[in-house]
This record gives C-alpha cells, sequence and structure tokens, in this order.
C-alpha cells in the first residue's frame, strides 16, 4: 500500500473541496429551476435522480479503472468533466425557459447537464480510495471524514458564493451560478494536474473486475460484513436524499421565494456538516469507534427526520432552522463510519472497486430517494420526512446488529475489529 502522507491528504482535499464548490452553487437552484422550467413533480425528480443514476452506473467503472491505471488521472478527469457540465448547465439558464438548441428544448438540455456532472462526480470513489491509500486502518476513518468535510465546507461556501450571483429581488433562472461552479471546478483540475501525486502503489496487483459486474457484487454479499455494511449505506442514504432532494421546494412551501434566501439555508446545512464532520466526527471516530459512531448518527438522523417532518407540517421556518442541524450531524456522523467500516473489510488492492460498490449503493439511493421524495411531497409537504424517519429506523437496527467482520481469505486488512 503506498502511503504518500500528510500534504498528499491535505492536497485531495483541496480538489475536492473546490469542486464541491461548484456543486454547492448548483444543487440549491436546481428544484426552483426546474420548476420554473415548467417541470412535473415526475420530471422534478428524475431530474435530481439522473446526476444519481450516472454515479450509480460510473462509479464502479471509475473505481476499478483508478486500481489499474492509477488514482491521479481518474480524478484529474473527473474534474474536466464537471467543468464542462456545469458551463452547460449555466448556458442552459443564459438562453431562457423557452429557448431551444439544436432542436433540443432547454429543460432537455438541463438535464443533459445533470448526467454530465453525475459521469463526472462519480470519481468520488476514487477519491475515497486515494485517502485508504494514503492511510493506515487506525486512520482511516479520520481519512475518511476529510472527505465529509470536503462536502461540508463545499456546501457552506459554495452556496455563500452562488448568493453573490444571483438578484436579492429576482427569482428568475441566472446562468452565473453555472459559470462561477464551471470556473471553480477548472481551478481545481489544474490544482490537480500540477500538485496532486499519484498514491497507487507501482506494485499494486488489481482484481479482474468488469464494469458492472454482477460477480463483484455478489462476492461482495457472500461476505456478511460487507453486505451489512452496503444494506446500511443504502437505506441510510435513500432517507437523507428524500430530505436532500425535497429542502429547495420544502422552504419555497414555507414561505422563502428569494433564491438568495434559499442559498443561505443550504449554507446552514452546509455549515453544520462542516463543523460535525471536520471537527466531532473526526475527533469521535477514533474513540467510540466506527461501530458505535454510526449509531449515534443514525439515532440522531431518526429524531431530525421526524422533527423536519413537523416543521413541514407547521409550516415553521423557525422550527426548521432548529431541527436540520440533529439530522444533518447525524449523516456527517453515519457516513465515514460507513465508509471506513467498508474499507477496513477490503484488501488494499480491491480498495478502489470495493468502495465503488459503495458508492453505487450510496448513489442508488439517491436514485430512488428524489423520486420518492418528490412524489411523496407532491402529495404532503411533510410525508418525504416522515418516510424518512421510518427508514431510518431500521437503518438503526442494521447498523446496531454490524458484528466484526469475517476475514476475507484473499484480505489480512479484512481481520481487523470493527
Amino acid at each position: 500500500m503506498a502511503r504518500t502522507g500528510k500534504a498528499s491528504l491535505l492536497i485531495v482535499f483541496v480538489t475536492v473541496f473546490i469542486d464541491l464548490l461548484g456543486f454547492g452553487i448548483v444543487m440549491p437552484l436546481l428544484p426552483r429551476y426546474a420548476q420554473d422550467f415548467q417541470a412535473s413533480e415526475a420530471q422534478l425528480g428524475m431530474l435530481m435522480a439522473s446526476f444519481s443514476a450516472m454515479q450509480f452506473l460510473f462509479a464502479p467503472l471509475w473505481g476499478r479503472l483508478s486500481d489499474r491505471v492509477g488514482r491521479r488521472p481518474i480524478l484529474m478527469l473527473g474534474l474536466a468533466g464537471s467543468t464542462l457540465s456545469y458551463a452547460l448547465f449555466g448556458y442552459v439558464n443564459q438562453l431562457g425557459v423557452d429557448s431551444t438548441l439544436l432542436g433540443l428544448g432547454a429543460l432537455t438540455w438541463l438535464f443533459i447537464s445533470r448526467i454530465g456532472a453525475g459521469v463526472a462526480g462519480a470519481t468520488i470513489s476514487t477519491a475515497q480510495a486515494y485517502i485508504a491509500d494514503a492511510t493506515d486502518q487506525a486512520n482511516r476513518g479520520k481519512g475518511m471524514a476529510l472527505i465529509g468535510a470536503a462536502f461540508g465546507i463545499g456546501f457552506t461556501f459554495g452556496p455563500l458564493l452562488g448568493a453573490a450571483f444571483v438578484s436579492a429581488e429576482s427569482s428568475a433562472p441566472s446562468p452565473m451560478p453555472g459559470y462561477a461552479a464551471a470556473t471553480l471546478s477548472g481551478i481545481a483540475l489544474l490544482f490537480a494536474i500540477f500538485k496532486l501525486p499519484e498514491s497507487l502503489a507501482p506494485d499494486s496487483v488489481p482484481h479482474d473486475y468488469h464494469w458492472l459486474d454482477a460477480r463483484a457484487l455478489h462476492r461482495a454479499l457472500l461476505r456478511p460484513a460487507v453486505g451489512m455494511i452496503l444494506l446500511t449505506m443504502f437505506i441510510t442514504t435513500f432517507a437523507f436524499a428524500q430530505f436532500e432532494s425535497t429542502l429547495s421546494v420544502l422552504t419555497r412551501e414555507l414561505g422563502m421565494e428569494n433564491e438568495r434566501n434559499n442559498f443561505f439555508v443550504f449554507a446552514y446545512v452546509g455549515l453544520v456538516l462542516t463543523i460535525s464532520q471536520g471537527v466531532l466526527v473526526r475527533r469521535l471516530i477514533p474513540k467510540l469507534g466506527e461501530s458505535r459512531m454510526a449509531i449515534v448518527g443514525t439515532s440522531l438522523m431518526t429524531i431530525g427526520m421526524l422533527g423536519i417532518g413537523i416543521a413541514a407540517k407547521q409550516t415553521s421556518l423557525t422550527l426548521l432552522y432548529c431541527v436540520l442541524p440533529i439530522g444533518v450531524v447525524g449523516f456527517s456522523a453515519v457516513t465515514p463510519s460507513m465508509q471506513s467500516l467498508l474499507s477496513r473489510c477490503s484488501a488494499d488492492e480491491e480498495q478502489g472497486g470495493i468502495l465503488g460498490l459503495g458508492q453505487s449503493m450510496s448513489a442508488l439511493a439517491r436514485i430512488l430517494g428524489p423520486l420518492a421524495g418528490m412524489l411523496l411531497f407532491g402529495h404532503n409537504a411533510s410525508y418525504p420526512y416522515w418516510s424518512a424517519a421510518s427508514l431510518m429506523g431500521l437503518g438503526l437496527l442494521l447498523v446496531a446488529s454490524l458484528r466484526k467482520p469475517e476475514p476475507d481469505s484473499t484480505s489480512e486488512s479484512a481481520a481487523g475489529e470493527i
């Protein structure tokens, strides 16, 4: 296993952070802009799901390809794709709601931009594999939390930057947030080209996997610890995706029409993520262990989703602000814990592939979660959060049932205690 040191961890953190700034700019706008483009609830759900659908398809490909050609070229390829996709998102909004390009309507091009961003964003499993390359098992949970912290900071400053590019008075779609996101991803690409070293050991021998290799998933599920972790990741992410995809339309439902204020809500969520994963989770994981940390996280998520459902039912923005941190802190504790558990059940040479499977399970949940969330929201604004709370209760039972993994015959690293 390659050990590239703390400097390399900092570089991959900064690279992911800059790219996620772009994601943080676009994400709060997407559901509202799609509504302005006359998208139905089903179309809105599919638009939100399209990004994750591409992650589901491409995360195993990028992860396994990175096991062969290295982490660095795959990360750079993803950043280049993000740059182009965000630029297209900006251009589509510049064209306007009723315009066409090459015979296709603006809503179709909005779908294309999100599909491209999803293909590019699927390289997050490669970033996780980079962290696994650069850390030992004792520090892997802390290392995985760096990716979570990058998400949190990106979600904090991305919306704050986005707020600077929209009018405080108008809610009409603006091209500037998309162009700003493209510029930031381009900067991250340049940073990776000139500063990011390769983490994969030269003598690493990858497993013989193929794109969408059903045998790989079958082998993983036959290992009880890995199968349970993958199922838990799916359920908890599905629940959170219902909240995540409906937050923008919920704030509009509660009377927040202004796009700038909507950005501030997402910045608030990102700030909570940053503090919880960058400070609390990184310090508590070594003391509590991944399994206990996951139990704490799923419990908090259950309480938080119930609280958001109550806020939606009472149409109270004040209550929403109060309960948002509970669910967000819970999710920030669950995610790195599950990723670290999954990594510790995997051999060094299969880190990219197994973590890619984990990313695919999360992506599948993010495909189905927005579809379910938007359809439920169409019936009642509180339904997605009641559903999420129920799922998190099931997730809590699954996390509580996790045991020390059975060592895989091909992997001494699977023998570590969870």
